[in-house]
């Protein structure tokens, strides 16, 4: 079994890319991913909601929602999100460094919520140790799924290292491989804090050459990496599924 644990509907890169539930579901069928953690970002918290729900309804056995948690002065994102776990079956709460401010005053209601529904926070902290390290101690009973594990194309080891000594200090942190370029560094995470704690993920998807073809590309990524068949299947499935509760 495989589950993409970081996937958009919406992505905010430089095209601004779009994809709708049934391209993302043809490109699990044809790279062989079971399910997909589907988010939106670049939208209000509302419109982003809205739009996973969507996604979620069309293909309610493939996707798995998780809300986007933008706070903005202009409207709130806890009720929003609140809703779309306690009524719309969402499994978890996504948060973007590069759209909103991780300072407590701003982002702290979002992790009290979430340890509070008990569902995880996946989170995009752009590099950003001092705000990994604080959230991560100051909200223990909420999981913290550190995407990139730590930084989207990092090629700076000693910046991963800080965010698996991160993860090594806090039970709570679990690390997401995807957007991970030096293999080698996953590798290592698996030793220091076991696989049981690392999620796999593409962070797509993206068309380049297609998007069945990239999905397999980051498939073969993990599986010649030097680690068990347990902990192989750990980052595909047994993590994110014991997280979640997928059948």
């Amino acid at each position: 079994m495989i589950c993409d644990s970081h996937c958009h509907l919406k992505h905010g890169n430089k095209e601004m890319t779009e994809y709708s539930a049934r391209q993302i579901v043809e490109a699990m069928d044809g790279a062989g991913i079971d399910k997909t953690v589907v988010f939106a970002m670049c939208l209000s918290s509302a419109q982003a909601i809205e739009m996973t729900h969507q996604a979620h309804r069309e293909f309610p056995g493939r996707l798995i929602p998780y809300a986007y948690a933008i706070p903005h002065i202009s409207e709130p994102a806890l009720p929003h999100v609140e809703r779309a776990v306690r009524e719309l079956g969402f499994r978890g709460i996504k948060v973007h460094g590069g759209e909103t401010r991780l300072t407590p005053y701003v982002i702290d209601p979002v992790f009290d919520l979430a340890g509070r529904l008990g569902v995880p926070c996946l989170v995009d902290f752009a590099g950003n140790v001092d705000y990994t390290r604080r959230i991560a101690g100051a909200f223990p009973k909420t999981t913290i799924i550190i995407a990139h594990m730590g930084r989207y194309l990092c090629t700076d080891r000693g910046l991963l290292d800080q965010f698996i000594k991160i993860a090594e200090d806090h039970e709570n942190v679990i690390l997401d491989t995807s957007g991970v370029v030096i293999p080698g560094k996953v590798t290592e995470a698996v030793h220091r804090i076991g696989s049981e704690r690392m999620a796999w993920g593409i962070d797509g998807p993206y068309p380049a050459p297609d998007l069945a073809s990239f999905a397999k590309e980051e498939i073969e990524r993990i599986r010649i990496l030097p680690i068990s068949e347990k902990d192989r299947d750990n980052l595909f499935w047994g993590t994110i599924a014991r997280l979640l509760k997928l059948e």
